[in-house]
């Protein structure tokens, strides 16, 4: 069974409620159907106004039996949902009217729905940019408790079967924050190993990944990543993680022996905390398009509640299978 079908089979276990903002978006739709019809969640809603979302369909030769259509401008909800938005960002300088006017963006009202648990997952990106998505996200669903920053993950199922989980790891971040601090790098690491136990079903072995191998190496971007396991270790105690350490001596067990002597991860780690950015975001495609690993993601990690964001040149399945990894979320 591959990763695709496992998160498309706990999503149909849990049948959870999902909301797809983007209601007029032709795949959208389209996805929508196969949701409803591989009974991968309770019920799925779509933002738009009805006709709109109606003539989409209708184009398409798709029928809305059983999936829902809200238009937030005539909802009954509406009023609740911008009196909660008005609390969440009153501080920030706006108005009441503001917040009246600014919930019915499709966005903002998916993201509500989420927050008041009315919906238990969101999944947007088809026609919005990550960063809309995101401050939609970080405006009204919010990080966890004791997380400041939200980050990302990537599935990567490889045929190494004897590395990672049965030759699956978690790698992040690798779509979200350029340059993180040595804190956000902390961070990153202890929602990727949660992304560990969710998606891959293990215990998480997490690896600080760095030029560096236990001081083998000087300099400050060595020295952030040992602060930020050290940030790690004390927050999370019950974490079994350890940097900073290379890729090979993280990965495999003859040269973590030899670079990291008595480490409890070098060479089993499971979970790949890459310092910034670009070295993360290399190195997944490196992995996709020379060792042919299926890559699954980004994923959101770090929000109170699951949310996902999806590449504006996704395909139908990559909705489907996108909200089946964020309804597994929410089972979590």
């Amino acid at each position: 069974m591959t990763f695709a079908e496992k998160m498309k089979a706990k999503a149909r276990s849990l049948q959870k409620a999902l909301v797809l903002p983007e209601g007029t978006e032709p795949r959208t739709i389209a996805a929508a159907r196969i949701i409803i019809d591989e009974k991968l969640a309770a019920s799925v809603t779509l933002i738009g106004e009805l006709e709109k979302v109606a003539a989409v369909a209708a184009q398409q030769g798709i029928s809305l039996k059983g999936i829902n259509v809200v238009n937030p401008t005539d909802s009954p909800l509406r009023a609740g949902f911008a009196q909660e938005y008005y609390e969440l960002r009153k501080l920030k300088g706006m108005t009441e009217q503001e917040a009246f006017d600014g919930i019915v963006s499709p966005l903002r009202w998916g993201a509500m729905m989420v927050r008041k648990q009315i919906a238990h997952a969101m999944v947007a990106g088809a026609e919005n940019t990550t960063g809309n998505v995101l401050l939609a996200s970080f405006h009204i669903i919010k990080t966890k408790p004791g997380i400041k920053s939200a980050s990302s993950c990537f599935v990567m199922a490889t045929d190494k079967k004897e590395l990672g989980v049965n030759g699956s790891f978690i790698f992040s971040d690798c779509a979200t924050i350029p340059e993180p601090t040595a804190e956000q790098l902390a961070e990153i690491a202890e929602e990727a190993a949660e992304s560990c136990r969710v998606y891959l079903e293990a215990e998480p072995i997490v690896a600080l990944l760095s030029y560096s191998t236990k001081g083998s190496a000087k300099g400050p971007l060595v020295d952030k990543v040992a602060t930020a396991v050290q940030l790690l270790k004390a927050k999370r105690p019950d974490l079994q993680v350890d940097g900073e350490l290379q890729l090979d001596a993280a990965i495999i067990g003859s040269v973590g022996r030899s670079k990291a002597p008595g480490s409890s991860v070098a060479g089993k780690a499971n979970v790949l905390v890459f310092p910034d950015l670009q070295a993360g975001n290399i190195g997944y495609k490196l992995v996709q398009r020379l060792a042919g690993a299926e890559a699954y993601g980004p994923i959101l990690q770090g929000f109170a509640r699951p949310v996902s964001d999806l590449s504006r040149g996704c395909s139908i399945e990559d909705i489907v299978v996108t909200s089946a990894i964020t309804l597994a979320q929410a089972g979590a």
